[in-house]
Formats: structure tokens, sequence, C-alpha cells
């Protein structure tokens, strides 16, 4: 049977009063079938079986075909929410319903396969069709072929140059919009430290493709899905094919030939590109200072930290053969570029600050007189991922959902926020009776601990923020709304507990606090504990803030975070301004941002503590480089469309974990773009996680209120 063809109908009839939009023709009647309109769709069956979706404001777009009915259809509907628009068609075998976000989009990567390619280093399949789509599917035991991701070489290409404002972009100079086919694809060998790659663990070779096409030739990275470079054919004059209409690709000894056959005429011409130069030619330009979150100088004078650093912690200066040491230290980047220099700023170091362990020869010893009452038991660095259903409680009676789970820096103790307006604290085993935590008026969005695990902090969207002796269950500091007028979507301690950060609308406050559990006899309703506001610093361009994130276990001078504008900002509070910001870090703004922090434990080599994550509703996770501030590596395994699911960081940095709507939690390599383990055994959308920072140990949380206990086989 052949597709049905709808056909604009504008020849005038029905004049200005009535105009007919489209139409389409039908070998069976539909007279008798309840039909289905809702803005700017319109549903129809044709030739009994066939179910047709139509926007309406534009016929001239193709029709959605949707085939799963064996009798002719008798009714069709539209469901109420418009996220997602659901269609619903019955007839007397079955009634299907239809998520048309979904169709569309598998509609979309029906068109012709011209080119496919395995890469064997990322085991992962690439497919490219005749509309310029490129499906990834990943090869790994177990996935059963399930699709990575899908990339639009056009949206691709048009991300590509926006980065680049000095590039021409995808206007050509003739207003001609050209097609995309992939003709081609074939592997493309980058030398190490040309374009992102995650080496924190090894320094392998960054798995590229390259992509051939009808105008050009591009070099797509298969860990984070973006173009690394691209070639048009129309930018070199004195080729004599400007238009393919067949390509080949092949590479040898670091250089690429390609064999192109003209489109419109009878040349066939063969060229030989160096992928290393064209990369280098086109290499992402870094703005602004490097960063690192380990710093390399003490606070200044003028810093908002210095009146922390002052008087709340002990900084000695360093000795003579240390600061020899440190200055012949090799600090190599995280993705082995060999230009990128990791040391945080261009002043030299002249103090010893707090740091986490980068040495294992150095123990449990720190360098800073300030001791942690941690543990130092080791973490087992090359402990395989927590996949092991240990343990399973529901935190309440009801329909109670978990917002937020995070373990104390010891691990010994696990908090939960909850949105029946309490937070609950178990024992890392998730054995015993809670201790329970009552007194906000609104859900509990966000938990955080103190370094030493003696106050909690919670903030609930009543607009309060609130501060707990976590041994007495007593609230010893609330501030309300008349600190903070707009919303606070996080809070956490900083720097050692010196100070609190919250973000508070589109600003960044940072706060210096005493707390004091003791209450006078004769006005206990009055509290001794105060805090004060250091510095205060806005966004750029006001957007609100939506995730926040900075060190607290050492010192950094780092704030990073996340806003409505769908930026990444990061905040240099040692020079109390903006120090860079990342444009288009997801499609929608990140909800989450999460940094790799470690644990008192575990012990990683420096580079490693500049990776951060990112999350967004329907655009997956992302992995960034500090230092590079680009994507690293891209997870899309898992699927949340509608709720802002968590994300966490595994204390030796080799995994990252995700909440997902399916009932299931997932575990990523870093190494690697598709998840290594699903875990099974929740009841509803898993909407938060939280590593153990002593022992191989993943908590999961759900939206009707249970936790899992994860532990290592």
């Amino acid at each position: 049977m052949e597709e049905p063809q709808t056909s604009p109908a504008h020849d005038g009839r029905g004049g200005d009063i009535v105009t007919e939009r489209f139409r389409v023709q039908s070998e069976r009647s539909a007279s008798h079938v309840q039909l289905a309109c809702r803005a700017p769709h319109c549903a129809f069956p044709v030739d009994g079986t066939v179910l047709c979706v139509q926007i309406i404001s534009d016929p001239a777009q193709q029709l959605l075909i949707l085939k799963g009915h064996h009798q002719p259809i008798t009714a069709v509907a539209f469901g109420n929410m418009e996220h997602p628009l659901m269609v619903c068609s019955a007839s007397q075998d079955r009634v299907l319903m239809w998520r048309l976000e979904e169709c569309r989009e598998n509609a979309l990567q029906a068109s012709p396969v011209l080119s496919l390619f395995i890469d064997g280093e990322s085991q992962q399949l690439v497919a490219g069709g005749a509309e310029g789509q490129l499906c990834i599917f990943s090869l790994v035991e177990g996935h059963h072929y399930r699709q990575v991701t899908r990339v639009d070489l056009r949206k691709e290409m048009e991300s590509f140059y926006a980065s680049r404002p000095g590039e021409r972009g995808l206007d050509r100079g003739d207003g001609v919009d050209v097609a995309l086919p992939i003709l081609s694809l074939a592997h493309c060998d980058l030398p190490p430290g040309l374009g992102p790659g995650c080496g924190c663990l090894s320094p392998e070779r960054t798995s590229c493709v390259w992509v051939g096409s009808s105008t050009g030739m591009f070099i797509l990275n298969l860990a984070n899905f973006e173009l690394e470079a691209a070639l048009h054919y129309q930018d070199f004059q004195d080729l004599s094919i400007q238009v393919a209409g067949s390509c080949a690709v092949m590479s040898s000894c670091g250089k690429a030939f390609c064999l192109l056959a003209s489109m419109f005429g009878n040349e066939i011409t063969g060229l030989e590109v160096d992928p290393a130069a064209l990369v280098r030619s086109q290499q992402h330009r870094h703005l602004g200072m490097q960063l690192s979150v380990l710093p390399s100088s003490g606070v200044s004078p003028t810093s908002p930290l210095y009146f922390g650093a002052a008087e709340g912690t002990h900084i000695k200066l360093a000795g003579r053969h240390q600061a020899a040491a440190q200055s012949i230290s090799r600090d190599q980047p995280l993705v082995f570029h060999s230009r990128v220099r990791s040391s945080g700023y261009t002043a030299a170091p002249h103090m010893t600050m707090f740091s986490p362990k980068t040495s294992v020869k150095r123990g449990c010893q720190r360098p800073s007189q300030r001791r942690s009452t941690h543990p130092c038991q080791e973490y087992p660095s090359d402990s395989p991922a927590p996949t092991r259903l240990r343990r399973q409680l529901s935190v309440a009676q009801g329909l109670v959902a978990v917002r937020c789970v995070q373990f104390s820096g010891d691990g010994r103790r696990l908090a939960c926020g909850l949105t029946d307006h309490l937070a609950l604290v178990f024992d890392a085993h998730l054995t015993g009776a809670p201790a329970v935590f009552s007194g906000h008026d609104g859900a509990v969005s966000t938990l955080g601990w103190s370094h030493d695990a003696q106050w909690l902090l919670s903030a609930s969207l009543d607009g309060t923020v609130r501060v707990w002796l976590a041994r007495s269950r007593e609230p010893v500091l609330c501030l309300g709304t008349d600190m903070f007028p707009e919303p606070v979507h996080h809070v956490q301690f900083y720097y050692l507990d010196s100070f609190m950060l919250v973000s508070s609308g589109p600003e960044l406050q940072l706060l210096r606090h005493h707390l004091d559990p003791h209450r006078d006899e004769l006005r206990r309703y009055k509290q001794r504990s105060r805090c004060t506001r250091v510095f205060r610093l806005p966004t750029t361009g006001a957007a609100e803030i939506t995730g926040l994130s900075a060190p607290n276990e050492f010192y950094s001078h780092l704030v990073l975070a996340t806003s409505r504008s769908r930026t990444v900002e990061i905040f240099d509070l040692n020079a109390g301004r903006s120090a860079a910001v990342i444009q288009g870090v997801h499609s929608r703004p990140a909800h989450q941002i999460c940094q790799n922090q470690g644990s008192p434990s575990t012990t990683q080599p420096p580079q490693a503590y500049n990776l951060f994550a990112t999350t967004a509703v329907g655009d997956g996770v992302r992995l960034w480089d500090l230092r590079t501030l680009r994507c690293e590596r891209r997870f899309e395994g898992h699927p949340t469309r509608c709720f802002p699911c968590g994300i966490a960081f595994s204390p030796c940095g080799r995994f990252v974990a995700c909440g997902a709507e399916d009932r299931h939690a997932y575990v990523y390599d870093v190494g690697s773009s598709t998840f290594s383990h699903r875990l099974p055994g929740h009841t509803d959308t898993v909407s938060g996680v939280a590593f153990s920072p002593s022992a191989p140990q993943l908590v999961t949380a759900t939206l009707d209120g249970k936790l899992q206990l994860f532990v290592a086989e």
C-alpha cells in the first residue's frame, strides 16, 4: 500500500472567508470514525488502519504516519497533557497510545541509511542517513544495540560555529539551503592532545570519525558527539569539486584520503587531508585565565575569603624544599593537552593550602594544621561499581517523595529531604530508626553536611534555610525571607565550614556564620547563633541560579553555578568576580551541577578534581573539564523527559550515577559514553543518588518514598 500523501489546497476555494488548508485522499471512507483536533495538530485515519497526524498551521510538512492497527480505526482522541502530547487510536482489535514527540523523532530517523561505521574502541555503531542524521548505537554486551544518541549534522555545525564567532558559519554567502546527506563514515586518527577526551584514567586517543557529506568533510568526536573540525569544499576555490554526489574516506599514517565524485559533472577527484592541522586551525579559543579547583596561591587580602582564612584557618608558609618541589612538579592536563596549564592562576604558589589527597605516599597526613575528624581508612580505588541491592526501605507511610539524599563526609550517616516538610537522618547501612528534623513548612529541597559532620543544613520551598545540630535534632539558626527575598535553590557549607554558600534568585551569597547550640535559660526562644552576609555576586545577565557546587572538604577559591540562561558560570571568590562563562551547556536549563570532590578516604590525581558534571531534563548528563571549559563526554542512556533526576560522582572519580524515569538508576564509567550498569529494583522514578565517601556503596531515592542501598559485588 502506498503512503498517503497530503497536498496544500491554495486554489482560492472559499475565498477570504474559508480556506482549505490541506487535502488527503483515502481509499476507504472515514465518515463513521470519531476524528480528533488539538492545536496545532489534527489526527484522522486513512485507508482504514493507518493513523495520520498533521500540523494544521504547516500543511506543507510531511504527514506523520502511524501504523499498528490490523483492523479499521473507529475512534481517535488527543490526551489532556501538552507535555508529552499523546494521541489514542482505537479499533476492534486494540487500543494504542502514541507519544507524538517520540513518533516524530522515529520518523525522522527513518531516512535511507547511506553509510555505516563501527568503532571498536568505544564499541559503537554509527549509521548515517540521507537527511543528515547520525544514529549512534551501543555494541556493549547486554545493551541489545540500544540507541545512545542521535546527532543532527546541521545543528552540530550551527553549535560549532556559534562558539567560534570569527568563522563564517553555515551561511556560505549564496543563501542556498543545501542538504547534508551522510555519504561516508570512516575512522579518524587524531593524536593525543587534540580534541577533548577523558584521559583522567589513561592517556587514550580520542575516538573520532570522519563524516563525508555533499558539501564538506567533518570530524565528529564520539565521546561528546560534537564536531572537532569542519572542511567545506567551497572554502578552497582550487578544488575541482564543490558539491559531491558520492564520497569515500579512509585514514592512513595520520592522514585522510577522500575520494569525491561531482554531483553536477563527470569529475572524480582525490583529496589528502591532515586532520591534526585541520583541528588546530579551528581549535576552540579558550578565553580568560586558566582555572583549576586546586588553588596555587594563598588568599588575597582583598578577597571576601580573607576574613575566614585569617580567623578560622591556619595558613602555613611553604618551606624552601617544598616550594622547589611544587615548582618542578608536572601537572598534566586531564585531556592531555600539552598547551593547557592546569596550575590554577598565573601567580606562583606562596602558601600551603588544605588540599585533597593526591598522592598515595602521603597516606592520611594533611598539609594543614586543621585536621579532619574523618577516619583515615583508605577507599578501594579499584573497587567495582556498587550494583548489588542489599537493603530497601520506605521512609514514611503514604505518598511521600524523597527530594534529595546526602551522605555525611565521614560516611556514617545519610540525610534525606522529603516532600512532607521533614528531613530524616539514617545510619549509613539504613538500619534502625531515623532521626527526624521537623520545622519547615514546605518540601525540603536541599541538604548539606558540615565538614565535621556536626551540623546539617536544609533549604525548603517555604523560603527558609535552617541549620541543625545533628546530634540533638534542634535548629540552632533559621534564616527566612527577610534575608533571602528570592527563592533559595541551593545552600551548603564552604571553605571547610568557614562560610555558607547560598543561591538566592540570580545572586550568589557568601555568609559568615557563628553557630552556638546553647540557649539562654530565661529566653530559650532566642538563638545565640548568628549569620552575616559577607559578599554577594550576581550572575551574568541576572539569570536565576538553578544549581551550585563548591568543594567543602578542601580549600578552593572557585564556585560553579548553572542558571536559567543555560550557562555555567565560574566565580573566583579569591578575586571576587566571575572568571568564566560557558554558553549553551544544555538544550534546557541545567537543574544540577556536581563536582568530582573525592573524599578524605580516597586518592586521585590532581587533574581529576577539575571534572564536573551537569544535567538537564531531557538532555542527559554532560562531563566537563574546568581548565578547558569544554564538554568531555555525554551520557544519554537514561530517560529523563519530565522530572529532574539527581547525579553524583563516586569518591574514586571513576563513576557517575544518575536517576531516571524508567525506575532504574544508571552508573556510567567516565571513560565511556554508554552506561556500564543499569540498577533495577525501584518502584518509581529515581529522584536522587548518593555515593558513600568511605565505602563502595550507592544509595538511591524514589518519588514513592523508598531508599535502596547498593553495594559492590
